[in-house]
């Protein structure tokens, strides 16, 4: 046989010859690196952080200005009496969105939980409309939404729930039990009922097996919609504007907008600045325990497979 026979034969990635650019090179080398859809990208990026980034950093701002760069200081935050920390009508406003965020998530979240795990083990026209209205619900504007609300509570209701804090509260509930509601759904889609079958074969009550075997798999999903639904109360403006009553159950997003409207100072940029934080913070937690659940249940899985 002779050397030329012997001889590896250059691969077909090998012989591969560049591709003209444009539909027809990408026709022709559909594998090769897509520079437009990266440039899309970054740009997207770019336009999304950039404002918030020259928001960020002119909370910093030494002057009035929100436009010209003045030197570096914490006026805005704590020493002017107009910053965000000495400012009473401001600091009031963030600890109001901040109450506001954390009950919402406390009451949206077991009640989210509870209705997915009913209309999932739930079958019936009842169930299917029930999930409708969920939707529903979801879907809706959220101005129709707040517009409704109040006029339930001014007319329907004969002002039984006063506007302010409660009013707020129930309406930023009912928008946010649908986050919880579509994030443990799509959970409990992944998990089946095979594990509470087995715990009542075990010899589980349905009640003990759905709280001792499906809400720990349900961990992941149940702090990732809970970091959702705060990081979506906190900054929720239009519910809260239209269900607000006194000016201190104002939340710190009405207080931006109407401070923005007038001649505002970079304490408006402070404000918005701890917003962003708290919802980043939020985020933040809730993916490191959704990461640590998640982990924990891979590795108790792994465990049980190496003892078969």
């Amino acid at each position: 046989m002779s050397e030329t026979a012997l001889a590896p034969r250059p691969s077909p990635v090998a012989q591969r010859t560049p591709s003209p650019g444009g539909v027809r090179g990408w026709l022709r080398d559909p594998w090769r690196k897509p520079r437009v859809l990266e440039a899309i990208t970054w740009g997207y990026l770019a336009w999304s952080i950039i404002p918030v980034v020259i928001a960020i950093v002119y909370s910093f701002n030494a002057g009035r200005s929100r436009s010209s760069w003045q030197g570096f200081s914490l006026r805005w935050w704590t020493i002017d009496e107009d910053s965000l920390w000495r400012d009473e009508a401001l600091r009031q406003a963030m600890v109001q969105s901040i109450k506001l965020a954390g009950l919402t998530m406390l009451i949206a979240v077991p009640i989210g939980v509870a209705f997915a795990i009913g209309i999932d083990r739930w079958r019936g026209r009842i169930a299917s409309t029930a999930n409708f209205v969920m939707l529903f619900s979801f879907v809706v504007p959220e101005i129709i939404v707040g517009v409704a609300l109040l006029l339930t509570f001014l007319f329907l209701l004969q002002n039984a729930v006063q506007l302010g804090t409660t009013a707020q509260l129930l309406g930023l509930v009912s928008r946010q039990i649908s986050y919880a509601v579509i994030i443990v759904r799509a959970r409990l889609l992944s998990i089946g009922k095979e594990y509470e079958e087995a715990g009542m074969d075990l010899g589980a009550t349905p009640t003990d097996s759905v709280r001792r075997v499906l809400l720990p798999l349900l961990y992941p999903a149940i702090f990732a919609s809970a970091a959702v639904v705060f990081a979506d109360a906190i900054d929720d403006f239009i519910v809260v504007r239209y269900l607000s009553g006194p000016a201190s159950s104002e939340p710190l997003a009405v207080k931006i907008y109407a401070a923005a409207r007038s001649s505002p100072t970079p304490a408006v940029n402070a404000a918005a600045t701890s917003m962003l934080v708290a919802s980043l913070v939020a985020v933040v937690i809730g993916f490191v325990a959704y990461r640590h659940f998640a982990r924990e249940q891979r590795r108790e899985g792994m465990s049980e497979l190496t003892q078969f």
